[in-house]
């Protein structure tokens, strides 16, 4: 290939990061297109966001849900995500993404071979039934690898890595027609082709843009790809797109200090607490993991002690981050509640005091003045504690889409050959961070990758249907 402002001949179709873009890798090679997938990282396999997941991907209507006596349907979980949002979530968008989830889960495993199943062992905050479907490990680094081998299986899609997408050039008439190409030399490469699929993600490894549009979340630790600079907005808006939703995100109230790896809120939903330095909770933790990362910072020292038992931790090794978590040592065990309050350093007569109502409560023998209704069981002795701060996760708003994952102009056109997905594109999550809805990363960046794909198929067979989809 000729550089150094070379245009030559090119793909169906370029997609600029190589995490949920290679959902979209797949299905337009699976629909007869050229694909090329360009990269900045050459580490992205393990450091992309797509990777950095719990691999929980929301499908409504499944034959999991089905084998399982769950009824679902999109129309509930629409339902669910304007609940969880207060309406602001983009009905469009929400829409497109919930009737394409349950096609999207059965997917993943019939044409990519993932070995997909139906999370039952707990709810998720704000899905009304268990749609949450993943893989053994709950990773999202596994769920990347299955992705990649079938990748190289196929010879429709060209992996470009480290290459970085710097632009997208439009013709006369405001069409794609060519992508800008850097390498780490500073060569420089245009490639002709119809489309292109902005899959870099969002901007939280920006601080700047992070504290222009999220200021509360601006001195958290962030815990995703040092690779998601807010490229597609860059690109996006010198073309005139608009933008959307750019101060929601995903945060997360556990992440183990000093250790940052995730604890994950599996622990809470099982009936784990977080205590203060006073050793009181400070909210109902069931609310959810992202909004409740600010509840967190908020306390002294930004961090907090979350508290679990043998029963809890038993049932949270189902998922990697959590064993990483365990072998990591960020676990203290105590034989009871002053000897945990001991070995953290916060009070240990509000932290005993604390455990014993919320035993209380988890045996319905009172009511949590804090709102909280879901409790498994009571804590037992022996307890854990891990310390744990609120981390900034991803960025929920970006680029302007519709249902087919179109970059929409500011006047509301689409520019043709222009898509955006996950948090390169605005989400649905609504704003700030209590709109999050568990799976509300992996399936806007693997839905809008995959519905992207369909359309481009579509579009290239010479209609603007997109494959797949309702008329």
């Amino acid at each position: 290939m000729q550089r150094n402002g070379t245009q030559h001949e090119g793909p169906d179709l370029v997609i600029a990061g190589a995490g949920g873009g290679l959902v979209g890798a797949l299905r337009a090679a699976e629909l007869g297109l050229q694909v090329l997938v360009v990269d900045t990282s050459p580490h992205f396999s393990r450091g992309n966001n797509t990777s950095m997941s719990t691999a929980m991907v929301p499908g409504a209507g499944t034959r999991w849900q089905a084998e399982a006596g769950i009824e679902d349907s999109p129309a509930l979980f629409l339902a669910d995500i304007a609940a969880k949002t207060k309406g602001q979530a983009d009905v469009v968008l929400s829409s497109a993404l919930a009737n394409v989830s349950g096609r999207l889960v059965s997917w993943l495993a019939d044409s990519v071979g993932l070995p997909m199943a139906l999370a039952t062992d707990f709810p998720y905050p704000g899905h009304r039934r268990l749609r949450c479907h993943t893989i053994p490990g709950r990773t999202g680094s596994r769920m990347l690898a299955g992705l990649l081998e079938r990748c190289d299986q196929s010879s429709s899609i060209d992996l470009l890595v480290p290459a970085t997408l710097r632009d997208v050039v439009l013709d006369g008439a405001g069409a794609v027609e060519a992508v800008e190409l850097e390498y780490p030399d500073s060569t420089h490469e245009q490639v002709a082709c119809p489309a292109v699929l902005l899959a870099t993600n969002g901007f939280g490894a920006d601080r700047a843009l992070v504290a222009r549009h999220i200021p509360e979340i601006a001195g958290a630790t962030y815990h995703g790809s040092a690779e998601s600079r807010g490229d597609a907005l860059r690109i996006g808006r010198r073309l005139g797109a608009t933008t959307c939703f750019l101060d929601a995100y995903q945060g997360h109230a556990a992440l183990a200090v000093p250790q940052s790896t995730l604890v994950g809120w599996a622990t809470v939903m099982h009936g784990a607490v977080l205590l203060n330095q006073d050793g009181q909770r400070f909210g109902d933790e069931t609310t959810g993991y992202s909004e409740f990362a600010s509840a967190v910072l908020r306390q002294t020292g930004g961090t907090a002690v979350l508290v679990l038992d043998q029963r809890i931790h038993d049932a949270c090794l189902l998922f990697d981050d959590f064993c990483q978590t365990v072998e990591s040592g960020a676990l203290r065990w105590a034989d009871d509640a002053a000897g945990l309050a001991e070995a953290f350093g916060i009070d240990v007569e509000g932290t005993v005091e604390t455990i014993e109502a919320a035993g209380r409560i988890a045996a319905g023998e009172d009511v949590d003045e804090l709102g909280r209704g879901h409790w498994e069981a009571p804590l037992s002795r022996p307890l854990a504690g891990v310390r744990v701060t609120g981390a900034l996760f991803h960025t929920q708003g970006g680029l302007g889409v519709d249902g087919r994952a179109r970059v929409l102009r500011t006047d509301g056109r689409p520019i043709s050959g222009l898509y955006a997905a996950g948090g390169a594109a605005m989400g649905i999550s609504g704003h700030g961070a209590a709109g999050y809805l568990a799976g509300n990363g992996l399936l806007p960046a693997l839905g809008l990758s995959y519905l992207a794909a369909e359309h481009v198929a579509g579009h290239h067979s010479g209609g603007d249907q997109a494959v797949g989809s309702p008329q």
